[in-house]
């Protein structure tokens, strides 16, 4: 019976250690997470397209499905990272949006190896955030976005 233990013991060790060590959340990814997000947010509100760029990899997808009124059929809209950035040039519809109102909200979801899944809430939308740890920098890869319903009077 002896025997056995030690085996199983045997096993189990080399099973962990083939599987390998995970890196586990930091206090220094989540903090360079959320600056992330902050750079994302507030390159929109600020109209800075340099915190802009500093916040989305180059390859990004943003997409929204939306309704097409005139046949009722749902579609896919996307803007790369070029457009997104393009747009916080100037005057881009961020500075509209008085400092008092600006919504900032970000909550980190999940966090594995030199992935996160993030939530990112805007005055009007919701974000549904991937980032990926780049070249030692978090970045923003990918994100599902959906309008907020018009406020009920």
């Amino acid at each position: 019976m002896r025997a056995m233990y030690g085996v199983l013991t045997i096993v189990l060790l080399q099973l962990f250690a083939a599987v390998g060590p995970a890196r586990a959340q930091s206090a220094a990814d989540s903090a360079a997470i959320k600056q992330t997000a902050l750079d994302y947010l507030e390159g929109w509100y600020q109209c800075d397209p340099d915190r802009m760029e500093r916040a989305v990899h180059p390859d990004l997808a943003k997409r929204i499905v939306s309704n097409n009124p005139q046949t009722g059929k749902d579609r896919l809209d996307e803007m790369s990272a070029l457009k997104i950035v393009q747009v916080t040039r100037g005057d881009c519809g961020g500075k509209k949006t008085p400092k008092d109102e600006q919504q900032k909200d970000i909550t980190i979801f999940d966090v594995y190896q030199d992935m996160a899944s993030v939530k990112v809430v805007f005055t009007g939308w919701v974000d549904y955030v991937h980032m990926t740890k780049f070249n030692g920098r978090w970045v923003i890869l990918n994100v599902l976005w959906h309008l907020k319903p018009p406020a009920q009077k």
